[in-house]
């Protein structure tokens, strides 16, 4: 199964077209970036795909559901952050991570374990313990 899989999917506010037709396809289980300037669409696609933007013609899949006719079930499997208020800069990358895995209710030791998997996982185990604010542009 799909992870994500749009087809056709569109999106206009007025006379602009955020979304003109995109077809995409994630495998289950891999990374994707949607890369593009300011005003692509990018922002919208996600908010479809969140369910918090109705589309406005075409279908989106998230994890096997409809994000129109499944909204809770497309929430269930999800988790979405803001790109500047999910890190506090404060902070090192592996106490964001901690503090993330506690809000999700996976206890310290979880937490701990999840977080330390993910840094592995993305590349970043060496920039784990450097303060997100000193490292934000490496990470790139």
């Amino acid at each position: 199964m799909a992870a994500i899989e749009t087809e056709g999917l569109r999106k206009s506010f007025g006379q602009v077209r955020a979304l003109q037709g995109v077809d995409l396809a994630v495998v289950d289980g891999s990374i994707c970036a949607l890369l593009g300037p300011n005003g692509a669409g990018k922002t919208t696609l996600v908010r479809v795909l969140a369910t918090l933007t109705r589309p406005d013609g075409g279908t989106a899949r998230v994890a096997g559901h409809d994000v129109v006719r499944e909204q809770r079930r497309v929430r269930a499997v999800i988790g979405l952050a803001g790109q500047h208020s999910a890190v506090d800069d404060d902070l090192t990358g592996l106490e964001n991570l901690f503090i993330l895995g506690l809000m999700w209710h996976l206890g310290r030791r979880g937490a701990r374990v999840r977080a330390a998997d993910l840094l592995e996982r993305f590349g970043l185990a060496d920039a784990g313990d450097r303060l997100v604010k000193r490292c934000a542009a490496g990470w790139t």
